[in-house]
């Protein structure tokens, strides 16, 4: 069973049996749903949905599903075509659309798609609006429009061009000082629409663009997560080509890790330190990331006498609390950046000029400037849990166990020490407790992970 039915949007694999998998039928019923809640909570008529989509393979057919859908509720389309998650996000508002849809399964492969939902700030939809989305969905409470009143369609081409010209108007994107290094930069975008925005960018920021799996046709040349053993390729070919750095991007564009010029990992968790290094060296405030990130981030924001907090995972959680605390930048160790002088959205567009800004005036290398943060390393490991056990008693027992350290139940039990820390999650999929751990070395990392599972096993 492959279909996820969550707060944030509807995600499957194509094919297979209706409810079990993305199938047509799903994807009508749950614009059908979106739709229907638009038309609720907005006291309008004639409502606007911008809708754009990834390159993947199924998205021509997920993007006709949907525009025939709204318009049979009597909805107006606007349809980016082959678009990138931040960008659909600055159209809604460009636009004064009510909302917008982005057909992406983000870094999943490619037999997946889904539909993320935008409110009228192009922002995620929040948690309770995605369950009233969900019930209507599993009511079928839907009435179309009749013939006379059914929802016009446009296509606009000039999305990309209008999101581009608004990072080169920020004033903390210097397009001169980018422009006088000539950076050779070798990009891939994993075959998906990163292979048309970026390039895009990086011309009007001068910079020369050595592609690699850049044709926007769907089929991922490696497992599209841009994580280090998937990014064999890009590695060598940066040594190859004597390029300043690489930058990789997911298959929608809000995810963005770097390369530095020996063909090493800059590290996934390092994009947001340093653009948030760059930015609160101009500007006091705070910077936000979620439970699970790098401490780095604390201790760069920290040398800038700048405030950090953390969120509970999850890109609308972090949002919310960059918005309550009016943060400079926020965003999560997965290399997404969300900066608000743009939008509230994880935005590789916007992350890439922000780095080279900084790259620019640092003028330094990229393996120098990495070398100039703090090392951490991060642990992953998990616990299975049988049925019987109540992961909720575990994770106040642990709770209780570390109370004289620095203890956080935003999002399970995070436990901070002197020189590491833990973050244990239970999953919403399955029965196991996660943990996560971060320390000065990879060894400290996992050996802090198993410590904690034999604490936990004497628990149960």
């Amino acid at each position: 069973m492959s279909l996820i039915k969550s707060i944030s949007g509807i995600r499957g694999t194509i094919g297979g049996k209706v409810n079990d998998n993305l199938t047509p039928l799903d994807v009508v019923k749950f614009a059908s749903a979106f739709g229907t809640w638009l038309q609720n909570t907005q006291n309008k008529k004639n409502l606007t949905l911008v809708i754009g989509r990834d390159a993947r393979i199924s998205g021509e057919m997920v993007s006709s599903l949907v525009t025939a859908t709204l318009q049979g509720l009597g909805i107006n389309v606007v349809d980016l075509g082959l678009s990138t998650t931040p960008t659909v996000e600055i159209m809604v508002p460009e636009l004064k659309a009510d909302g917008g849809i982005i057909l992406t399964a983000s870094h999943n492969p490619k037999q997946w798609n889904a539909l993320k939902l935008l409110n009228g700030k192009g922002e995620f939809i929040s948690g309770e609006n995605g369950a009233e989305v969900l019930a209507l969905a599993e009511n079928e409470d839907f009435n179309y429009a009749e013939v006379d009143d059914l929802g016009k369609y446009e296509k606009r081409e000039d999305a990309f061009d209008i999101h581009i010209q608004q990072i080169l108007d920020l004033p903390m994107v210097d397009v001169e000082a980018i422009k006088a290094k000539k950076f050779r930069i070798v990009l891939d975008a994993v075959n998906s629409t990163g292979g048309i925005a970026i390039p895009m960018l990086l011309d009007k920021l001068g910079c020369e663009t050595i592609k690699l799996y850049c044709e926007p046709n769907g089929h991922f040349p490696h497992n599209p997560e841009p994580l280090k053993e998937h990014l064999g390729d890009i590695c060598e070919l940066v040594k190859k080509e004597n390029a300043d750095l690489g930058i990789v991007v997911d298959p929608d564009v809000d995810r963005l890790a770097l390369i530095d010029e020996k063909g090493e990992m800059f590290g996934e968790e390092y994009t947001l330190v340093a653009v948030a290094d760059y930015l609160l060296k101009h500007k006091k405030g705070a910077a936000i990331s979620n439970l699970s990130s790098s401490r780095a981030l604390r201790d760069v924001a920290g040398s800038h006498n700048s405030e950090y907090f953390a969120s509970a995972v999850g890109e609308v959680n972090v949002v919310n609390l960059m918005k309550e605390k009016n943060a400079v930048i926020g965003g999560e160790g997965n290399g997404g950046i969300i900066y608000p002088d743009l939008h509230y959205g994880r935005d590789s567009l916007v992350g890439a000029a922000l780095f080279l800004t900084h790259l620019a005036k640092e003028n330094k290398t990229v393996s120098e400037l990495r070398a100039g943060y703090p090392e951490y390393f991060m642990g992953k490991k998990k616990i299975e849990l049988t049925p019987e056990i109540n992961v909720d008693d575990i994770l106040a027992k642990m709770e209780k166990e570390y109370e004289n350290e620095e203890v956080s139940t935003v999002d399970g039990v995070k436990i901070d020490f002197e020189k590491n820390w833990v973050h244990l999650r239970k999953s919403n999929t399955e029965p196991i407790i996660r943990i996560y751990t971060e320390a000065h070395s990879q060894e400290e990392a996992d050996k802090l992970g198993d410590d904690i599972i034999a604490k936990i096993k004497t628990l149960i």
